[in-house]
């Protein structure tokens, strides 16, 4: 005589559970949106709460979300970096492109800030190759503004280390940045602003030229050094 196995309902019910929540469970992120290093309210009042509070965890949340659905539909990208994504961007899909940008522009965005007073000054290394290529920290800055000023719509203007050592100024579009192989000036950004209006329009409204000369009291110069060491290691 055969018998079946059966199990018994405490078991059966386990199983079923077992099996739900393993249907149930996200998928393994390959990215991570970083905490802010501040409070919401730290770089007021260059940069008011809500802003920061809507531009981190609404604009740069979406980003990462974003840029793991469209990684997870692409087998060939599991397990690369978010700058091995950037170095070949040209050849990845435009969600890719813009969320990948996305999160790397913010993740860096957040980290060159600190509150007014806090960021110390440029490095005497920093200070000197900044005198070099534009003459002194004041027209670096100035330069820096007018390309910013002068991005049509959205995008960064960005402060960079060429592969030769100098610096130099750029901008780019929506969400590219340097180290993308779609830009013109390819180079380390060491430090980057935002001018989508979402980083500064409740705020300042249309005055971008308010929120560039403001933004440089949160600048923090000692992380801004720290990237400029490491860009020539």
């Amino acid at each position: 005589m055969t018998t079946s196995r059966r199990f018994s309902r405490p078991q059966g019910l386990t199983a079923l559970l077992l099996i739900a929540l393993a249907l149930a469970a996200p998928l393994a992120r390959a990215f991570d949106l970083p905490p802010l290093p501040y409070a919401h309210n730290a770089l007021a009042p260059v940069v008011d709460e809500q802003t920061m509070q809507i531009h981190h965890g609404k604009h740069h949340k979406a980003y990462v979300d974003n840029l793991n659905a469209a990684v997870a539909k692409e087998p060939a990208l599991q397990g690369k970096s978010l700058e091995d994504l950037l170095a070949g961007i040209s050849k990845l899909p435009p969600a890719v492109r813009n969320n990948a940008g996305g999160h790397w522009n913010h993740s860096q965005f957040w980290a060159v800030m600190a509150p007014a007073g806090d960021g110390g000054a440029p490095s005497a290394e920093l200070l000197t190759a900044i005198q070099q290529s534009f003459g002194s920290l004041e027209a670096m800055q100035e330069q820096f503004n007018q390309a910013a000023a002068a991005r049509f719509g959205s995008g960064w203007a960005w402060l960079i280390r060429r592969l030769d050592g100098s610096l130099a100024i750029t901008s780019t579009a929506n969400q590219d940045n340097p180290l993308m192989d779609v830009v013109t000036e390819r180079g380390i950004p060491l430090l980057g602003n935002d001018v989508w209006e979402h980083a500064y329009y409740l705020q300042y409204q249309n005055r971008r030229a308010d929120y560039l000369e403001a933004w440089w009291q949160v600048v923090d110069w000692q992380a801004v050094s720290s990237r400029y060491a490491a860009a020539g290691k």
